[in-house]
């Protein structure tokens, strides 16, 4: 992937790691991708039901707001690792050296002060919908079909720490850069230009058509 190739990586203790995490990540990534192809073929399945036959998915909505947490959580580290999240490039992009490294590294610190906070709150959020007592260990369920809704706000934190530990590994990583100052850091992601960005994009097609043209 394009993608991957602005993370520089060698053969140092952090990248290793870093690329350890990162098979983690891709697999919960590619978990996300098939939740969203199964809410794809389920929603026509229900479109086609209720036209064709008036007959539409038992608790549609309920497994669609079972689906959304998945979706939304589970390639949380995954696009940290890449720097997909929304950045300040146009500002970062114009430090170089040690100022740079000083802003990464505040900047991740403090998402990951944040993060800390939110596992925090998520998992107090969990704990008040989960009771070993109740029926599927629920206090609370959906609606239509009474799915509990405890094991989806268990993954929120589970997700968050997911990410937590990628934020760790990156501030390692510029900790590393603030004492060494490389002229590139590994396993974090590198700022590219407009034109850097687009010609991995074009390298990204052309292997997509070099492997269609194979076939």
């Amino acid at each position: 992937m394009a993608a991957e190739a602005s993370v520089p990586e060698d053969d140092s203790a952090i990248s290793r790691a870093d690329r350890a995490l990162f098979k983690v990540e891709g697999a919960l990534a590619l978990v996300a991708g098939l939740v969203i192809l199964a809410v794809m073929l389920v929603s026509v399945a229900n479109i086609l039901g209720r036209w064709l036959f008036e007959l539409p998915v038992p608790g549609f909505v309920d497994w669609m707001e079972q689906a959304v947490p998945i979706i939304a959580f589970f390639a949380l580290a995954y696009c940290q690792r890449l720097g997909g999240h929304i950045r300040m490039d146009l500002l970062i992009g114009q430090l170089r050296g040690r100022a740079l490294y000083v802003a990464e590294w505040l900047g991740t610190f403090f998402i990951l002060f944040l993060t800390v906070f939110l596992i925090w709150g998520a998992w107090l959020h969990f704990e008040r919908s989960f009771d070993w007592n109740a029926p599927f260990y629920s206090r609370d369920s959906t609606i239509d079909i009474g799915l509990p809704i405890w094991p989806v706000k268990l993954l929120v934190p589970v997700m968050l720490s997911f990410l937590a530990v990628r934020l760790a590994l990156q501030l390692w990583a510029f900790s590393v850069a603030l004492r060494d100052n490389p002229a590139v850091q590994v396993a974090v992601p590198r700022i590219e230009s407009a034109a850097e960005q687009a010609e991995h994009e074009a390298e990204t097609l052309h292997d997509v058509d070099t492997r269609e043209g194979a076939r």
